[in-house]
C-alpha cells in the first residue's frame, strides 16, 4: 500500500484555508500519514509553491522527524530544533520554519507538501535549504506521498 498525506485544514486539491495563509494567522496546517514503510527511521518534509513568478518558491523544509511520527500538529513552532528532535530549515522568506502561501494577485497558485520516508536519518545541522536536505536525501527514500492545495488572493 502506498503511503498518503492528507490535512484536515483541506483536501487534495481544495483551497488552503486563510488561516495558515500571510493574509491570516500563517500557521502551519495539520498533517497526518499513514501507510510509511516499516523500515522508516525518519521522514522529511519539504511544501513549495512551483507557480511563483520567480520560480519554484519554497515554504518550509523539515526533516529528522522520528519514523514512528504519523502526524504533525497545526502550528508548528519557527524554531530550529523540535522537542521530538526534528530540525527545520530556511524557506524562502529567510526564516526557518513555516512560511505559508503569499502568492501575487491573480489566478491561484499550487503549493505541495511532499512527505519523503527516509531510511536514516539527514544529521544536517538546523537552517538546511531544500537542496542540501535533496541532496542528504539521495539514496535514502523509501517512498513519498503528497498534498496540494490552492490558495489565491
Amino acid at each position: 500500500m502506498a503511503m498518503t498525506l492528507t490535512s484536515p485544514a483541506f483536501p487534495e486539491g481544495g483551497e488552503i484555508p486563510r488561516k495558515y495563509t500571510c493574509d491570516g494567522a500563517d500557521v502551519s496546517p495539520a498533517l497526518r500519514w499513514k501507510d510509511s514503510p516499516s523500515e522508516t527511521k525518519s521522514f522529511a518534509l519539504i511544501a513549495d509553491d512551483p507557480d511563483a513568478p520567480v520560480g519554484t518558491w519554497v515554504h518550509w523544509v523539515l526533516y529528522d522527524l522520528p519514523g514512528e511520527t504519523g502526524e504533525l500538529k497545526e502550528g508548528i513552532p519557527a524554531a530550529e530544533t523540535l522537542d521530538n528532535g526534528a530540525r527545520q530549515g530556511s524557506n524562502d522568506f529567510r526564516k526557518v520554519g513555516y512560511g505559508g502561501p503569499c502568492p501575487p494577485g491573480g489566478p491561484a497558485h499550487r503549493y505541495f507538501f511532499k512527505l519523503y520516508a527516509l531510511d536514516s536519518k539527514m544529521n544536517l545541522k538546523p537552517r538546511a535549504t531544500k537542496q542540501q536536505l535533496l541532496d542528504a536525501m539521495k539514496g535514502h527514500i523509501l517512498a513519498e506521498a503528497q498534498l496540494m492545495g490552492r490558495y489565491k488572493r
